[in-house]
């Protein structure tokens, strides 16, 4: 994965990113893949509405080959989910923040917690830190050493 050209994708289409956490690999989460995935959560400022947001976000992942498939985790090149819009709550039939499985994923709250600890989550009213240390996911995560170009 290229995340120099995630970066700039995100910065052209999304906001600017203000903060990034480390990268971690972890095995897919939900389905079985022979690959494993690259996790990493961004900190943009937007001046988008979510609802807009999720439109680019689409965008990206369908130039980046994602195809979905309705109530099934599948194996994909790029996967942009939105995890908090400030202190919004949003719950319509193509969206939801926070989302809504973010408390349940070692993947998510690893990095989370790196650049947000003390975040607090607007429905379940405790800190990312708090959320990841009562998380029970099990999953095996570690960080990935990414190599910088010269």
């Amino acid at each position: 994965m290229n995340f120099e050209k995630v970066h700039f994708w995100v910065e052209e289409e999304l906001g600017k990113i203000l903060c990034e956490s480390s990268v971690y690999e972890t095995a897919p989460w939900g389905f079985s893949a022979d690959e494993n995935f690259w996790n990493q959560v961004l900190l943009i400022e937007t001046e988008l509405r979510p609802e807009e947001l999720l439109v680019k976000i689409n965008r990206i992942e369908k130039a980046f080959g994602r195809k979905r498939e309705p109530g099934k985790y599948t194996s994909r090149e790029m996967d942009i989910d939105i995890l908090y819009c400030e202190n919004l709550t949003v719950e319509t039939e193509k969206l939801v923040i926070p989302h809504p499985h973010l408390s349940q994923r070692m993947f998510v709250l690893a990095p989370l917690a790196e650049i947000a600890p003390e975040f607090r989550h607007p429905v379940l009213k405790k800190t990312n830190r708090q959320l990841l240390e009562a998380c029970t996911d099990e999953s095996e995560i570690k960080k990935v050493e990414l190599k910088t170009e010269s």
